[in-house]
């Protein structure tokens, strides 16, 4: 991923960020990846509940609630010094540190909050908050002498809201009013009708309703008119 105009290439960065009444606050120790990502996943989710009579054999779904997003990707750490980091980066350091100086950023705890810290995830046009759910480490690489050269690093977070967000969220996801919806990066247009509607089914009528000549290549930053459902 390039900068426009720079040539510079931008690096997820994962960053700690304080929670105090359950709203964010100061940002704190940073992890700046050496390798981008080849991809990631971002996982949306509707929950309903069943209600079924006794001795029926189908069930009636209703909505509950939107669950929090999900966020996954994998990072490769590398000390084998074939890859080129500026002095003083995360890279810099053998695999080992580069592993602490993560989990330290990823998986502090808070004492003051009695939870894990909240991680602010920046790449590019993607911008996301939440909290570690699992860190998995596979090593790939040692030396001769069982240190280890490289690590393949899979992360997932679970999406933070603060309470007057998630409030608002709820209100937004509303299938019965009108969304006005800004679209990120990697935003899909029948992903985002499962998220407002429950069911991607809509995404022909919403490309129709704003004029678009192809639903699947949507430009970051489109604002599209999600209607109500009649």
């Amino acid at each position: 991923m390039t900068a426009s105009g720079t040539g510079l290439k931008k690096k997820l960065k994962l960053t700690t960020v304080a929670v105090s009444k359950g709203k964010l606050g100061a940002e704190g120790d940073s992890f700046e990846v050496m390798i981008n990502p080849a991809g990631f996943s971002r996982t949306l989710g509707i929950c309903f509940s069943e209600d079924q009579a006794q001795g029926a054999i189908g069930s009636e779904q209703k909505f509950t609630r939107v669950s929090p997003d999900k966020l996954s990707f994998d990072i490769v750490l590398d000390g084998t010094g074939v890859v080129e980091v500026p002095e003083g980066g995360d890279g810099a350091d053998d695999v080992k540190t580069q592993v602490k100086n993560l989990r330290t950023v990823v998986s502090r705890y808070e004492g003051s909050i009695h939870d894990v810290n909240v991680v602010k995830v920046l790449w590019g046009t993607t911008l996301f908050y939440g909290r570690l759910d699992t860190l998995e480490i596979e090593y790939t690489l040692f030396k001769p002498d069982g240190d280890p050269l490289r690590a393949k690093v899979k992360m997932s977070f679970t999406e933070f809201l603060s309470k007057e967000e998630e409030v608002k969220k709820k209100a937004n996801e509303s299938p019965d009013m009108t969304h006005l919806i800004e679209v990120m990066a990697f935003d899909t247009l029948p992903a985002l009708c499962r998220k407002i509607y429950g069911d991607d089914a809509y995404y022909p009528d919403v490309a129709r309703i704003n004029n678009l000549v192809n639903f699947r290549r949507i430009e970051p930053g489109t604002r599209l008119r999600f209607p109500p459902l009649r």
